[in-house]
């Protein structure tokens, strides 16, 4: 399977959740792990699977990360497989009713990376989904980069399902 993973990191967390994924894909000459600053549009050619993933800053993706999804052509993920995520801090952990309420009104950045992808004609093949850290500049929670692993390998097996469909019997 052919996949390339794009992020942007400001404080390494998010770079390293985007590591994790890319290990647990696969072989490397498969699954490229790019940040955001590296990627070109030559590098969505061929793909199966494009995942982009964006610390939460002020409840949204980073400029660069949406550049770089306003950067592709309309259509220009048709058909390949999409996901997306985002590194932010846990309400609960923040304990603050200001936060929450912010956050139940503009969400965090991996919905609208996952809505972008879909409006280039990517076909979302997992929920969005966010990794924690433990305060505004990380570093990730325990147990995260294996999270964000289990995550990727939830992704092959949907992928996995939609090309072998269960035979009826």
């Amino acid at each position: 399977m052919k996949a390339l993973i794009v992020y942007d990191s400001v404080f390494g967390n998010t770079k390293e959740i985007a590591l994790a994924i890319g290990n647990a894909l696969g072989k490397e000459e498969n699954v490229r792990v790019l940040p955001v600053g590296d990627a070109k549009g030559e590098d969505l050619a061929r793909l199966e699977l494009l995942i982009v993933g964006s610390p939460t800053r002020a409840f949204n993706p980073t400029k660069a990360i949406m550049n770089f999804l306003n950067g592709i052509s309309s259509e220009g993920v048709k058909g390949v497989k999409v996901a997306a995520f985002d590194t932010r801090i846990s309400t609960a952990d923040a304990n603050s009713r200001l936060l929450n309420l912010l956050v139940k009104m503009f969400g965090y950045a991996a919905k609208p990376i996952a809505d972008r992808l879909k409006k280039k004609g990517g076909e979302l093949i997992i929920p969005p989904e966010g990794f924690l850290v433990k305060d505004s500049e990380g570093p990730l929670k325990d147990g995260e980069p294996q999270r964000a692993a289990d995550w990727a390998k939830s992704m092959v097996e949907a992928i996995n399902a939609v090309r072998e469909p269960a035979s009826l019997s």
